[in-house]
């Protein structure tokens, strides 16, 4: 009788495996297995890091090139001849002039341009995949790039540019004292949207930038380093200063007309003397007095400064959504 204790057929049946609910799946992965993408406001937050530290880095080849593009009488002869000038004679610092508008808007633009692109995204992806395809990537990056441009880029670069384009130190010689004395003073005597003089040229130079540089991004980050969106990877960062700076590459050889003719707008002002009547007539005129290679006057130094500035920014905001990923986003482990 013990043995027949033993038999299979009187054996209790094994318990049966239990299975997962998918409600007990982690909230770090979604449906598909994934990771949940990083909110935008974490995006947001590491674009303004990387902001603040690429406009300390590359704020003088900023106003070596708004000097070139402003010269209309053959002052400066280089970038080189440019900046020694500059140096030589109003002083090591005004290589620094606007750094306070430049690095706040940078802040400011970094945070609205990649939190913006993240809700953009999120609109384009697909329902069944979660993936987005590079016509919504493209959409993406240029309307992260108007938002940009309208809300936070025209208002600061014309107040950047109006300092920059004052030559000395003295601020008895200097029209214009400070970034809120330049403000205020665009205000009083030309109104309001004399802070938006060259809107339409920024968006399109903005929206033209961002939609490049995002599809740029993430394809380099694909092809280099075998990365994909919310694969839970996180690159070196010089893995992201390498994909950064090939993805602003393009922006400016691209954009260089509308930079011209946003900085020519910007610097004229809405009274006085009306050179330029708007983008189209700006660019007319501009290609009929000086020819068409001054359309793109100042590219090398904005190909000097954009691409390393992508590439900082990249490196530093990478490394910041890489953090919140280890941290908060952990797959789990079931």
């Amino acid at each position: 009788m013990a043995a027949s204790s033993s038999c299979p057929s009187s054996s209790s049946p094994p318990p049966m495996p239990l299975q997962q609910s998918p409600q007990s799946a982690s909230p770090a992965e979604d449906r598909r297995g994934g990771r949940a993408p990083v909110p935008p406001y974490v995006k947001a937050a590491a674009g303004s890091l990387g902001g603040v530290m690429e406009a300390c880095c590359l704020q003088p080849i900023d106003v070596v090139k708004t000097r070139l593009q402003l010269d209309r009488s053959g002052a400066y002869r280089g970038i080189v001849h440019c900046g020694t000038t500059v140096v030589r004679s109003e002083g090591t610092r005004a290589l620094w002039k606007g750094l306070t508008p430049f690095a706040t808007h940078l802040t400011l633009k970094y945070a609205l341009r990649l939190g913006s692109n993240a809700v953009l995204q999120s609109a384009f992806k697909d329902p069944g995949t979660g993936k987005v395809s590079v016509h919504g990537r493209l959409a993406s990056g240029f309307g992260a790039g108007v938002l940009e441009a309208l809300l936070i880029v025209t208002p600061f670069e014309v107040v950047k540019i109006r300092l920059q384009q004052q030559k000395g130190l003295s601020p008895d010689l200097l029209r214009y004292k400070g970034p809120v004395h330049c403000a205020k003073t665009i205000v009083r005597e030309e109104g309001l949207f004399g802070l938006w003089s060259g809107a339409l040229p920024t968006v399109m130079r903005n929206g033209t930038n961002q939609a490049a540089m995002f599809t740029a991004k993430n394809t380099f980050d694909i092809v280099l380093w075998k990365k994909y969106e919310g694969d839970g990877k996180v690159l070196q960062p010089w893995q992201s200063m390498v994909s950064g700076f090939l993805a602003g590459t393009a922006g400016p050889i691209c954009t260089g007309p509308f930079d011209v003719v946003k900085t020519r707008l910007m610097a004229q002002g809405r009274t006085g003397d009306i050179k330029y009547k708007g983008m189209v007539h700006a660019i007319r005129t501009i290609y009929a007095e000086e020819g068409l290679r001054t359309l793109w006057k100042g590219l090398l130094p904005r190909l000097m400064r954009i691409p390393p500035g992508q590439a900082i920014m990249w490196g530093v905001a990478d490394q910041v959504m890489g953090l919140y990923e280890r941290t908060y986003l952990k797959p789990a482990h079931l």
